[in-house]
């Protein structure tokens, strides 16, 4: 047999099976500038080969960051989510851990809790009636695609956008999630949300920046907002205010899936009734957590750590923004490896 040629083909094949290395992305600081990550010498850079998405989809996420699967959430699984969340309303259960938030405009009025004033509950990695939207195996199958076969469910909310004040409070700012993340590489991150209903632009859905997930992560802080911003909605100073925006309308168990890079955020609601969502960010169980020091990352580490510390009483001087993170992930299919 020819040595040669039989190395070759088994260095090819070798190659197939350990599968590229996914590149780091790095929070740059805000005085400065960092390139892009070197992109993969194949095809594809964002997307994991599967037989799942079809080419076409690949290509769509490839260039766009985002993709849209119709119809993917059963009515019935909607339904018992939205009971649930009426029941966490009412506190008639209360899950470990939750975090329950107002809109700005109401946070500090004397509102008994109830449906009509949480606009988003976080963190119900201990509900689990709740969580099991980030293990549904209908989102499991297309997350993998973008993560690899080993997932960690790294932070969930379900979104409750009320109608909008006057005070156009109900709008989410544009942001990047990787902003929120210390965790890496973000091309093995992605987020899955789903409509609990009929969204347009009445009632504020998501509006994203084709392709924007090819640059890197921008500088975020709070917008000046006359009417007031709510906790934590930070937003990108410095985007390109006439870069092509696309308005996504989707109708009830409609999951996009998006890269953590992407560009986005939402408008008001401009009707009567709360639009609701569900959603969980994933990454793959080998990301790593990083040191956000010195990065445009720090004004959310010092924020989350200092809820943080008031939520775990007792550990308000040793909490860490990587703490933050151990105590959301969870494991929901393969084998926990790195985080």
């Amino acid at each position: 047999m020819d040595c040669p040629r039989a190395g070759h083909r088994l260095r090819v094949v070798l190659g197939h099976l350990s599968g590229p290395s996914a590149p780091a992305i790095v929070a740059h600081p805000i005085s400065g500038q960092a390139s892009h990550a070197s992109v993969y010498p194949q095809q594809f850079q964002y997307t994991l080969d599967n037989n799942v998405l079809s080419l076409e989809q690949r290509q769509f996420y490839e260039e766009n960051g985002f993709l849209v699967i119709k119809n993917l959430v059963s009515d019935e699984d909607i339904q018992r989510f939205r009971a649930e969340f009426e029941k966490i309303c009412r506190k008639e259960v209360k899950p470990p851990g939750i975090v329950i938030m107002r809109d700005v405009t109401i946070a500090k009025l004397d509102h008994t809790l109830s449906e009509n004033v949480v606009s988003k509950i976080q963190d119900f990695q201990e509900d689990e009636e709740l969580f099991r939207y980030c293990t549904l195996p209908e989102i499991l199958k297309h997350v993998e695609c973008f993560t690899g076969p080993n997932i960690m469910a790294l932070h969930a909310m379900l979104i409750n956008k009320p109608p909008d004040s006057g005070k156009k409070t109900s709008r989410h700012p544009l942001h990047q999630d990787l902003h929120y993340f210390p965790i890496r590489p973000s091309d093995r991150i992605v987020c899955a949300w789903t409509a609990m209903e009929h969204i347009d632009r009445n009632n504020g859905c998501l509006v994203v920046l084709p392709g924007t997930h090819k640059g890197t992560l921008k500088p975020h802080d709070y917008p000046k907002w006359e009417g007031g911003v709510n906790k934590m909605f930070h937003g990108i100073q410095d985007y390109e205010k006439d870069s092509p925006r696309m308005h996504l309308i989707m109708e009830k168990g409609d999951t996009v899936f998006f890269h953590p890079l992407l560009i986005h955020g939402s408008g008001r609601n401009r009707t009567q009734g709360f639009r609701k969502a569900i959603s969980c960010h994933y990454g793959s169980s080998d990301c790593n957590y990083i040191n956000v020091k010195g990065t445009s990352q720090e004004n959310i580490e010092k924020e989350v750590t200092e809820i943080a510390g008031k939520k775990y009483i007792g550990l308000q001087n040793s909490i860490d923004f990587k703490d933050t993170w151990m105590f959301r992930a969870r494991l929901v299919k393969g084998k926990r490896i790195n985080l």
